[in-house]
């Protein structure tokens, strides 16, 4: 496995579970930005420039799967790779997000080492 670092944008309304992935990615050597929404993480995508981003469903104002969607039809961001960080993993949820185009999920309440592994392997398939 590569030793990639990389800048992830993590997009969550709840303030510990952002607290929870950004210590958990920073003790891996990854930059983290954050937003508190979907509004929040499209208006600091392009300033930002994440190699990956995690992203909640449920969240005030643009939740995450209308979110991936506008990042998709972007030229500018289609090719982002995007982890949902999800308690939404029912069957359904799961279909919703790969037809907008996730990536990869992780499960809330997830377990730190799954979430770096599934940032760090995204940043890879990026080809750093």
């Amino acid at each position: 496995m590569g030793d990639c670092r990389g800048r992830v944008l993590v997009v969550d309304d709840s303030d510990v579970i952002r607290t929870l992935i950004t210590v958990n990615l920073q003790l891996e050597g990854f930059e983290v930005v954050t937003a508190v929404d979907g509004q929040d993480a499209l208006d600091k995508v392009h300033e930002v420039a994440p190699d990956v981003m995690t992203i909640d469903v449920v969240m005030p104002r643009l939740d995450g799967f209308d979110t991936v969607a506008r990042l998709r039809a972007d030229p500018r961001t289609q090719d982002l790779k995007i982890a949902m960080v999800t308690a939404c993993a029912q069957e359904a949820d799961l279909r919703k997000g790969r037809a907008v185009g996730v990536d990869a999920y992780v499960t809330k309440p997830f377990d730190p080492d799954t979430l770096v592994r599934t940032v760090r392997d995204l940043i890879e398939q990026q080809a750093c």
